[in-house]
C-alpha cells in the first residue's frame, strides 16, 4: 500500500483564527501524512494576533500563516483536497465552492475565540481553549486508519469527530 499524503483545508469565515490555529495544528501534527491548508469565504486578510501566539507558546508553525480566500482552492490549479472541515457554524451553512475530486467533508465547529471580549487575558484564554478543541479533534482524525475504513466508515467517523469537546453551540452540519 503506498504512503499517500492527503491535502486538508480548514474552512472559517475570516480564515483569521480557527482555520488558521487549525492548518498549523496538522501541518505539525500531520507531517508526512497531511498537507494541511486554510481559507476563509469571506477572508479578512489578516491573522489574528492571539492565534500567532497561542500557536508559537505551543511550538506550532506561524510561519507562512495567511488569511486566504477558499476561491484559490477552488481553482483549476489547486491541489486536490481529500478533506475538507469547517470549523465555524458561518462557513458550515454557506454554499461552498465545488471542490475538485469530491473530498470527504464534516462540520468541526468551534466557538469563535475572537469574539470573546474583556482583558486580553481573557482573549487569550479563549484562543487556548479553542486549539485546545482543535487538537483534540486533530489528534483523533490523525489517529484514524483512513486507509483501512472505507467512505461510510470514514464519514461517520469524522461527523463523531466534529461532536467532541467543543462543539459550537449551533447544531453540527455538513460542509
Amino acid at each position: 500500500m503506498s504512503d499517500r499524503i492527503f491535502n486538508v483545508l480548514f474552512l472559517c469565515t475570516g480564515n483569521t483564527a480557527r482555520s488558521i490555529m487549525a492548518e498549523s495544528i496538522l501541518r505539525k501534527d500531520g507531517a508526512g501524512r497531511f498537507n494541511a491548508f486554510s481559507a476563509g469565504s469571506q477572508p479578512k486578510g489578516v491573522v489574528n494576533p492571539f492565534a500567532l501566539k497561542v500557536l508559537a507558546d505551543g511550538n506550532y508553525p506561524t510561519e507562512g500563516l495567511r488569511s486566504k480566500s477558499w476561491q484559490e482552492f477552488a481553482a483549476a490549479d489547486a491541489p486536490v483536497m481529500d478533506f475538507v472541515f469547517t470549523v465555524c457554524d458561518n462557513a458550515a451553512g454557506e454554499a461552498c465552492p465545488v471542490w475538485p475530486g469530491q473530498p470527504m467533508t464534516a462540520h468541526w465547529g468551534i466557538d469563535d475565540p475572537a469574539a470573546v471580549g474583556g482583558s486580553d487575558l481573557d482573549k487569550e484564554r479563549a484562543f487556548v481553549q479553542a486549539f485546545r478543541f482543535l487538537k483534540n479533534r486533530i489528534d483523533a482524525f490523525t489517529a484514524l486508519p483512513i486507509k483501512m475504513l472505507d467512505g461510510v466508515a470514514l464519514g461517520t467517523k469524522l461527523q463523531e469527530i466534529g461532536l467532541l469537546a467543543g462543539v459550537s453551540f449551533g447544531r453540527p452540519k455538513v460542509a
